[in-house]
């Protein structure tokens, strides 16, 4: 059989593009500190309580802290995360696309899958782990303690995990979060690249150096963040293994496997899905944020530097 030949329209190599890391970083933290905490808050309070309905949710929420109770596990843990995963996302997934249509002839859709599958597995034991694992202890602790008694802070709380678990401690549930993060970001970049693909089919831009413009863009990152939620039983099961919600009945020792039968033994199906809603609007803001605004931002960089964006296609 004959080798795979690269596409016929020549893609230049570029030297690794530390802009990508600064932008990455950038746009996760805009993006966690607008919409995303507060629908993280959300959809990990209704994973962690199933029982709880989405006004039921918010009411909780609120009783814990009013306005500020959406924004629980912002600082430190979702700016350190935000600005180590971004980073990683935008790096690896753009260097994977590039070398997926380089190397295999592959195209938008397909290059797409392969770039978000790798940045989300980097993103997963490189950054996301303990910081996603103290984001849902910060989020489902009880902070009731006997009058006098100072609630323990964040990192007293960290310490502590960290002084009884060791590092699998305040790592709980990673490898839950890497198949997480690998089927998101697989979903959401090739869902992506597909609906823009549909988009410029629709809108007779049928040269491939032709651009979506930013509203297209942004529909584009809309429809892969909203359909990359199928994978909700994953993020559940995360949830499950990381949350302080006192249960009795949880088995001591959980895996991904146990964890989702034990949900399911509990709730059924539908709690498989407990804070799907929320996650959705989660999904399309990150997607929007990270594909669509990413997408644009790396072009507009590219056009300052003189470079071609790397891990384009379009």
């Amino acid at each position: 059989m004959a080798p795979i030949s690269a596409p016929s329209t020549s893609l230049e190599k570029k030297p690794v593009n530390f802009s990508n890391i600064l932008l990455g970083a950038g746009l996760n933290m805009f993006e966690v500190t607008t919409l995303g905490q507060p629908l993280e808050v959300i959809k990990t309070t209704m994973a962690a309580n199933r029982g709880d309905s989405f006004p039921s949710a918010i009411k909780r929420i609120a009783g814990r802290g009013g306005v500020f109770g959406f924004y629980q596990g912002l600082i430190p843990w979702a700016w350190i995360e935000a600005s180590t995963k971004g980073a990683v996302l935008l790096f690896v997934s753009s260097e994977v696309e590039y070398q997926a249509k380089r190397n295999f002839a592959l195209g938008n859709f397909g290059s797409g899958i392969l770039g978000g599958m790798a940045g989300g597995v980097a993103q997963a034991y490189l950054a996301v782990g303990f910081c996603t694992c103290m984001k849902t202890v910060e989020i489902t602790r009880t902070k009731n303690v006997a009058p006098g008694v100072k609630v323990p802070s964040t990192f007293q709380v960290f310490a502590d995990i960290y002084r009884k678990e060791g590092i699998r401690g305040i790592n709980k549930g990673v490898n839950a979060i890497a198949i997480r993060q690998c089927t998101n970001w697989g979903s959401r970049f090739g869902l992506s690249r597909l609906a823009e693909d549909a988009i410029r089919k629709m809108t007779g831009k049928t040269n491939k150096t032709d651009s979506l413009n930013a509203y297209e863009k942004i529909l584009a990152s809309a429809i892969g963040g909203g359909l990359s939620t199928w994978n909700q039983p994953i993020e559940v099961c995360r949830i499950e293994m990381q949350s302080k919600t006192e249960d009795p009945n949880r088995p001591k020792k959980l895996t991904t496997w146990t964890t989702l039968k034990y949900i399911y033994s509990q709730n059924g199906i539908k709690g498989l899905y407990r804070g799907v809603t929320p996650r959705i609007g989660l999904g399309i803001w990150q997607t929007v944020c990270m594909v669509g605004l990413g997408d644009m931002a790396k072009e507009a960089v590219a056009k300052l530097t003189g470079q071609k964006p790397v891990g384009k296609g379009h």
